[in-house]
């Protein structure tokens, strides 16, 4: 049996499945959990078929296998496995797009989304103000509010790439109007050029880039290099 509890609002989204899971666990369920961190290549052909000794049933909760991309990728492959089993699996994830969707209602018995209020959303050009700043205790902060608010590594990175291209266009120019930019912003990013040694920005911008191709290639876990990428400015 398989149940997929998603969505942006990343709190009611838990707690739904978590809700679920205690309801098994007082009939005398097992609850085992599986995440980035206990993950392990071969665990979901172990468990689909386990059985207990005492005959008792195991919940599965499978904690946002997208944060890596075998985790992910290695859960819709065992999706048809899941309904099938004898345990149960409560899939936890962030908001999924169509053809992720897609791929988990062919197989779910129960899916439930959960997102958040459009007023609620987060507001990412905060994180702009604070790399400007170089403020990276609030930066790493806020990235923590981001993501519990839905937000991916891939719009958070274009919000700081954006800045960060504002930050350059102002250093090579003289006025609001050569840099094509409105007074207020450009007076601003002038006045953050201060915080920022000779070829720092350069040097900021270059490993932003890397965590966003390093991230979408596979060689590092992007919200993980998006982490270590604030805490080291």
């Amino acid at each position: 049996m398989l149940h997929l509890y998603y969505g942006n609002d990343t709190i009611v989204v838990r707690q739904k499945a978590h809700d679920f899971a205690a309801v098994l666990e007082k009939d005398g369920v097992k609850i085992e959990r599986i995440d980035a961190e206990n993950y392990a290549e071969g665990v979901f052909a172990d468990v689909v078929g386990a059985t207990s000794l005492f005959g008792e049933q195991t919940l599965y909760i499978i904690d946002t296998p997208s944060q890596k991309k075998e985790i992910y990728d290695d859960v819709i492959e065992h999706l048809e496995q899941f309904a099938q089993s004898d345990n149960t699996f409560v899939v936890i994830e962030e908001a999924l797009l169509a053809p992720q969707k897609k791929k988990f209602q062919k197989y779910t018995e129960f899916l439930q989304e959960h997102k958040k209020k459009a007023d609620e959303r987060f507001n990412v050009f905060g994180m702009a103000d604070s790399l400007s700043s170089k403020n990276k205790k609030m930066l790493w902060m806020q990235l923590q509010d981001a993501k519990q608010a839905g937000l991916s590594a891939e719009e958070i990175i274009g919000t700081l790439w954006w800045q960060l291209k504002t930050l350059r266009l102002a250093k090579i120019t003289s006025s609001a109007a050569e840099a094509g930019m409105k007074d207020f912003p450009y007076n601003k990013a002038k006045r953050s050029l201060t915080t920022f040694k000779e070829g720092e920005l350069e040097d900021i911008s270059h490993k932003l880039l890397r965590v966003y191709h390093d991230g979408h290639l596979g060689v590092r876990d992007i919200d993980i290099a998006l982490e270590r990428f604030m805490l080291t400015l």
